[in-house]
């Protein structure tokens, strides 16, 4: 396993909000403003289609020392040699996911139900992608949200770094830190914004300093 990455704003790509600025131009101003991981989420997307895509961001993220990771296409981040995947419960299985990659590839797994939670070995998943902690619009078929106090609740039971997705806007970044989450997933937030790189800039900003008050407390 590995602890090569940084969930402070993670930046998980949409192809819809992205289309009319580019993928390619839409995450490199998101890394002007402090993403630290980024994850290309593609699910209909033909796989030499997405390869083509990923291998582009790929090189862009290179210089900068981003990780890379792939929502559940394990073969196209096999072949665009990515830092890594993201799976949902739907998904190839993590240990599968794992076996193929290697033991240096970044594993993540969404929990969005308490249930899951038994789904997560801590032996093969780096991280957990908990949530949506707020009301979402962005996933059609998105669970209830848990609020902050569910939240906290269910993070204290997972030992690996926890990121919050699900509804999270500079407004309310800080509360997700608050609950114990170790960076925010964000997709909307800032692919639709006018100006990404502000947008990340903010978001960033607003995690940073909520870190910081919450390490100050111990």
């Amino acid at each position: 396993m590995t602890s090569r990455f940084d969930l402070s704003l993670y930046l998980v790509t949409d192809p819809a909000m992205t289309s009319r600025r580019g993928l390619l131009e839409t995450v490199a101003s998101a890394v002007g403003g402090g993403v630290t991981l980024v994850q290309l989420r593609d699910k209909e997307a033909p796989a030499r289609d997405l390869i083509e895509a990923g291998r582009a961001l790929k090189a862009l993220l290179a210089p900068t020392g981003i990780p890379l990771v792939v929502n559940d296409r394990i073969e196209v981040a096999r072949a665009i040699g990515a830092d890594g995947v993201h799976v949902g419960q739907g998904d190839l299985p993590p240990e599968a996911a794992r076996a193929i990659l290697g033991p240096d590839a970044v594993i993540g797994l969404s929990i969005t139900r308490e249930e899951e939670i038994a789904t997560f070995n801590p032996s093969i998943v780096d991280y957990i992608g908990l949530g949506p902690i707020f009301p979402t619009g962005t996933k059609s078929d998105a669970a209830p949200a848990f609020g902050e106090h569910v939240f906290a609740a269910l993070r204290r039971r997972l030992s690996c770094p926890v990121v919050a997705i699900g509804g999270i806007t500079p407004g309310n970044a800080s509360q997700a830190i608050a609950a114990g989450a170790d960076g925010i997933a964000v997709v909307s937030a800032i692919c639709s914004a006018a100006d990404p790189r502000a947008a990340a800039r903010t978001l960033r900003t607003a995690v940073d300093l909520a870190l910081k008050a919450r390490f100050a407390r111990y």
